[in-house]
């Protein structure tokens, strides 16, 4: 698979969150306001990217030359565990009103199971570096993506006549469905 072929497959076919419906909790909570969505999916971005490599790095190299692949999902989460503090720390000296925005959900990408999907695709698909370097650069972007037009449109309803029974999380759920229809069109491209 070429380099195109996989950047578009993280993006829209496959998109982490849409397609494989993995990290919905961050998806539902900070996608209220499109600041929030702007800084969680920056956020995530970052976190994916450095976990992605690291982790290809570290399985490749460490865990799989010493016959300790058994430990692959504690060493993870480990990666992902410091790099969620790194991120935590910076935003707290650097954006405290982000910080104070993204609340709970900032440390909870420790356990955003999309970060972590995309951490195990890249070994199971085998990759080798540059293609899991690609693929979780573009899986994130795909999560943001989707994270940011899903916040445009729950904007767009507190606007709206929404009827009583469908306001809130009703309305959002069924948003979330329909934007995942829209990528479930590009099934087949690739």
């Amino acid at each position: 698979m070429g380099y195109f072929e996989l950047i578009i497959a993280c993006i829209f076919v496959n998109n982490i969150l849409l397609a494989q419906f993995l990290g919905n909790c961050p998806f539902l909570g900070t996608s209220k306001k499109m600041e929030t969505a702007v800084g969680m999916s920056m956020a995530v971005v970052f976190v994916t990217v450095m976990a992605g490599t690291l982790t290809w790095v570290i399985y490749t190299y460490i865990l799989v030359n010493f016959d300790l692949v058994y430990l692959r999902t504690i060493a993870f989460i480990v990666v992902i565990a410091s790099l969620v503090q790194f991120v935590e720390m910076f935003l707290k000296k650097s954006i405290p009103a982000l910080y104070a925005g993204l609340g709970i959900f900032l440390p909870l990408i420790t356990t955003n199971c999309a970060v972590m999907g995309v951490c195990v695709l890249n070994i199971d698909k085998e990759f080798t570096f540059l293609q899991a370097l690609v693929a979780s650069l573009f899986y994130a972007v795909g999560f943001g993506l989707a994270l940011i037009l899903f916040a445009g449109l729950r904007e767009r309803t507190l606007l709206a006549r929404v009827p009583k029974p469908l306001q809130d999380t009703s309305i959002a759920l069924v948003t979330a469905g329909m934007i995942s229809l829209a990528f479930f069109a590009f099934q087949g491209m690739v």
